[in-house]
């Protein structure tokens, strides 16, 4: 399975309750150690109907009943999410893991655990993962733990080798291996000298090796913009690796995108092309983080799905040929395509509702029909699609 004209999500699996077995308490719901009315990180709210275990919040819908959550520690968890990729369309997600999770033996063991439950779901259901080290907050005198991590996952999790049934993402005919969070501005490190050798272990090495490389980098990474560390080496490391994939999550809004593809995407392209490399923009649905961060909520509106369909038809209007999404899961800052609620606990904590007039799973959808426009299996339109 190659990554062109495939539309990958982000899966980060990174939620934990109380009394799931992780003995990580509420992670990524819970605010300075509390997960309660006015102490909160997520924006949306999971519909939660078809889930096999719910925990029970602190939490209250309008009528006094208690609101419920997911963990991604429970493999029916995963599973289901899994059965919506492919009841939906939806190609694959690259699995998210932090390199903070390779120094704590407690995260390791989640994050092995989430990782084995979406192994299974994706060769149950036939959908593509990748394996996506974040190393933005990388210790760069560690950066080797990567290298210790990697064989393991080849070794004990048989990550890329599951025998010829294997949905594990390749391109150019071998295993993508995905890194995010070099050269950014907003890092004390860009991690530059770290990821030459890097690549190399993951390209070179003679057991371990054998690899692809897609990397995940700032929006302005061909101009060495704003929102980059300036350094031109960057650009020496982008020829070295495979597909290239900026990150542009709260870049533009519905009315600044077009502005923003004809003075970035379009030429970001055209230097991909020129240096045989492979383009995957970013699109996102919507930004919201009032309660992770006391901004403002909702503060780049969804409007319906048109703003998420906008992005595909750009992205695929400039000649992108694969197209990653932020994120399948991420309810923390308001990107997740997965089923969220319309009913949502009342309190101090703001949550934002899906719109009135769509279902649940209209995100679902389209990212589905995303794929098939970008295959050429459906005619490219710039109009929102209709379901029948």
């Amino acid at each position: 399975m190659t990554y062109k004209g495939l539309v990958m999500a982000g899966y980060q699996g990174w939620f934990n309750c109380e009394g799931d077995g992780a003995d990580r308490g509420w992670t990524h719901y819970s605010r300075r150690g509390r997960f309660e009315d006015g102490s909160c990180t997520i924006d949306y709210w999971p519909e939660m109907d078809e889930y096999a275990v719910k925990y029970i919040t602190p939490f209250k819908f309008e009528d006094g009943s208690p609101a419920y959550v997911f963990s991604s520690y429970d493999e029916s968890t995963v599973d289901l999410h899994f059965r919506w990729m492919k009841e939906y369309g939806i190609d694959g997600v690259f699995m998210q893991r932090f390199f903070s999770v390779l120094t704590d033996p407690n995260r390791i063991r989640h994050n092995d655990k989430v990782l084995k439950s979406a192994i299974k779901a994706a060769n149950k259901y036939g959908i593509a993962i990748c394996l996506m080290y974040d190393i933005g907050g990388m210790d760069d005198s560690r950066y080797k733990l990567i290298f210790d991590d990697w064989k393991h996952l080849v070794d004990d999790l048989r990550l890329t080798n599951q025998g010829d049934e294997t949905t594990y993402l390749f391109h150019n005919e071998k295993p993508l291996v995905a890194f995010w969070g070099i050269s950014a501005g907003t890092r004390e490190s860009g991690h530059i000298p770290e990821i030459y050798d890097i690549i190399d272990f993951v390209k070179n090495d003679p057991v371990y090796g054998g690899c692809s490389v897609h990397l995940g980098i700032p929006s302005r990474w061909r101009t060495l913009g704003s929102d980059t560390k300036g350094d031109p080496r960057l650009h020496d490391v982008l020829k070295q690796v495979d597909v290239i994939h900026p990150w542009l999550v709260g870049r533009y809004n519905d009315q600044s995108y077009e502005t923003y593809r004809q003075e970035n995407i379009v030429g970001d392209v055209e230097w991909c092309k020129e240096m045989g490399k492979s383009y995957a923009p970013t699109v996102f649905p919507g930004f919201s983080w009032y309660n992770l961060k006391d901004d403002i909520s909702d503060k780049i509106p969804r409007n319906k799905g048109e703003f998420f369909w906008k992005q595909i038809t750009g992205a695929i209007e400039s000649g992108a040929e694969m197209i990653y999404v932020a994120m399948f899961d991420e309810i923390d800052e308001g990107t997740s395509i997965m089923k969220c609620a319309h009913r949502v606990p009342v309190g101090k904590s703001i949550f934002v509702p899906y719109e009135n007039g769509i279902p649940s799973d209209h995100y679902l959808w389209l990212t589905g029909m995303a794929g098939k426009m970008l295959r050429g299996e459906i005619p490219f339109s710039k109009s929102l699609p209709v379901r029948e």
